[in-house]
């Protein structure tokens, strides 16, 4: 399949549902409306509901059922980027090589910004206008599938370990797995996940996406990793070299960059295995964790 067409498709198709469920910015509080679309819409590359909709797709689902959840999905990621940038946190200046939300709207409407965003996404993913087709049970499952993947057994608890870990000398191996299988695998693998959910998928299905995703998410943080070391401020629209000016707890850090590479592949090799059991359905999972490893931003 012709990959960078097949993203390109969905990150289109994606970008036209999150400007329809998006609070316009003409409605009150403009500020607040202008700040979360600004980071929503700064050029992400919505890894996340793409891998949901194909994850929808492999099962046999119908694509259009998992909308919603999938923009949901992308706010909750882009809530978490916002925060993530602020000064309290990475204290970051630029994210996909555009000032951060802070540095535009203040740390104020930053931080409500994240929060309305967070909020929004539960709503368009409970939403019963817009999830009609969707059986009452899949949609419950999905949305505490997200919520334990967002939450503090999640993405928050990664984040949190993550900051208590930084600039510490004897981080080890178990920790920076625990760091990056939260903070970053938890929200790939409810991607994931609820795509198979409301796909129909049975309990075979499911256990093989949910393998797919554990493997993936924790191979698209080890990429960041090493992007962050081989990768330019221009390629990957942030300063280079960030992780290890502020001693983050990183894979290459830990083990060396050459088995940090050698991990990566040994993660893709993971989610693929997991895939065996479907049949050409399944070839966008497929290319997107080839695609995550050898990705240069």
């Amino acid at each position: 399949m012709d990959l960078k067409a097949y993203l390109k498709e969905q990150c289109i198709r994606v970008d036209v549902a999150l400007d329809r469920f998006l609070p316009k910015e003409t409605e009150l509080p403009h500020n607040l409306h202008k700040a979360m679309r600004y980071s929503v819409f700064a050029g992400g590359k919505r890894v996340r509901p793409i891998l949901m909709l194909a994850a929808c797709q492999a099962v046999g689902g119908d694509t259009e059922r998992a909308i919603p959840a999938a923009c949901a999905m992308e706010m909750i990621h882009t809530y978490s980027l916002i925060h993530d940038d602020l000064p309290a946190m990475d204290d970051d200046d630029f994210r996909r090589g555009n000032p951060t939300n802070h540095k535009v709207f203040g740390e104020a409407i930053a931080i409500l910004a994240g929060d309305a965003l967070l909020t929004e996404a539960f709503k368009l993913a409970s939403d019963p206008r817009l999830n009609s087709d969707v059986p009452p049970a899949a949609r419950l499952a999905v949305i505490n599938e997200i919520a334990v993947c967002a939450g503090s057994h999640g993405m928050v608890g990664g984040q949190v370990v993550d900051m208590e870990s930084e600039g510490k000398p004897d981080i080890d191996l178990p920790i920076v797995q625990y760091i990056h299988t939260h903070k970053t695998g938890a929200l790939i693998k409810a991607s994931v996940v609820a795509g198979a959910l409301l796909g129909g998928a049975d309990e075979t299905k499911l256990a093989a996406v949910k393998r797919y995703g554990e493997a993936a998410g924790l191979a698209f943080q080890i990429a960041d990793d090493i992007l962050d070391i081989e990768g330019t401020t221009e390629e990957i629209g942030k300063d280079a070299g960030s992780d290890e000016a502020r001693g983050k707890a990183t894979y290459p850090a830990v083990m060396g960059l050459p088995a940090a590479k050698a991990e990566a592949r040994t993660m893709m090799d993971e989610a693929m295995a997991a895939l065996e059991i479907f049949g050409p359905e399944a070839d966008p999972l497929r290319n997107i964790a080839q695609y995550i490893v050898n990705r240069k931003n």
